[in-house]
């Protein structure tokens, strides 16, 4: 009997030992499987960088994001300071005139560089700054005189360039409803074909815009006394223009082209507010702020017209793209 509960014991024993070993090659299984794999997680998490790298991935994240980081536009609060003053005391000369500042033109600058912030703040300088980048400037922020003259260079390169005479076909007159002055003879509403299509759709447009609150017609048509957007001058002869350069003999170059695009019957002279077609410093002030001008700058593009920057009135047809 002793000797079976012996026997029995040893059984016994040797089942928990099989049971033991069994338990612990499950273990040693599981560690097997799992630790190499968080081992190449914590390396990934905790490997240190190359020197520099995390701020470039900052900065391309920045950059390549729609919206700045928050900390650009102050970056380039010392060159919105520059451009605060560069507005007004800028020093430069155009068609024999001194002019000083740009801040007649901003409408344009604005449109140009793809902003509608202030010229005194770190946004309008950091857009100034893309814009200069984009065409291999120094992308500092500042509009001083290099890149004013790289920017007038680009509007006047967009204005007519072939200046040929068109023939009496390639011109049609309009009607004295679209004039500023109605009573305009009709050897002096002629307007190039094309031109006046174009002028015609984008005048259309104009009176479509509510915000604009133009007086229309019956028809939904410009009214009689509505003057915004009216023609003031179109196709002009050498004649002519000789005359009214001897009239205004002070006027010079930038005001009475001698060889003008007038000539082509593709530029527009358009009523834009205040002395239609002074260029005193003061009468165009008024002019770049009426919400007329303010919407050709936004539109006539579309439409095939470019401005000619020193005369807010002044646009001429060089096509639809």
């Amino acid at each position: 009997m002793s000797g079976k509960r012996v026997y029995l014991g040893l059984i016994l024993i040797f089942a928990a030992g099989l049971v033991m070993l069994a338990f612990k090659n499950s273990i040693a299984g599981q560690a097997g499987r799992v630790g190499p794999a968080s081992a190449e997680q914590n390396e990934a998490t905790v490997k240190p960088s190359s020197p520099g790298s995390g701020l470039a991935a900052k900065s391309e994240a920045s950059m390549g994001s729609a919206s700045p980081s928050a900390s650009a536009p102050s970056a380039f609060s010392p060159a919105a300071i520059q451009n605060s003053q560069l507005q007004t005391a800028l020093n430069w000369g155009f068609g024999g005139k001194t002019q000083r500042g740009w801040r007649l033109y901003l409408p344009l600058i604005s449109a140009t560089i793809d902003t509608e912030k202030d010229c005194a703040t770190g946004d309008f300088a950091l857009a100034l700054s893309r814009w200069q980048k984009e065409r291999g400037l120094g992308p500092h922020g500042i509009l001083d005189d290099g890149t004013w003259s790289r920017m007038i260079s680009i509007w006047q390169e967009n204005r007519i360039k072939d200046r040929t005479y068109p023939s009496p076909g390639d011109l049609v007159t309009a009607p004295s409803s679209m004039f500023f002055d109605p009573s305009r003879p009709e050897e002096l509403r002629k307007v190039e074909r094309r031109a006046y299509d174009a002028y015609l759709r984008m005048i259309a447009a104009a009176v479509s815009d509510p915000s604009l609150e133009l007086s229309l017609s019956e028809g939904g048509e410009l009214a009689p006394e509505e003057k915004y957007f009216k023609i003031i001058s179109a196709h002009r002869s050498r004649e002519y223009q000789d005359q009214l350069r001897k009239q205004s003999p002070d006027s010079g170059r930038a005001g009475l082209a001698v060889n003008s695009p007038h000539f082509t019957g593709r530029a527009l002279d358009l009523y834009v507010g205040g002395e239609p077609v002074s260029t005193k410093d003061e009468n165009r002030a008024v002019q770049v702020r009426t919400r007329a001008y303010l919407w050709l700058v936004k539109n006539a593009g579309r439409f095939g017209f470019r401005p000619y920057f020193y005369e807010p009135w002044h646009w001429e047809y060089v096509g639809e793209n």
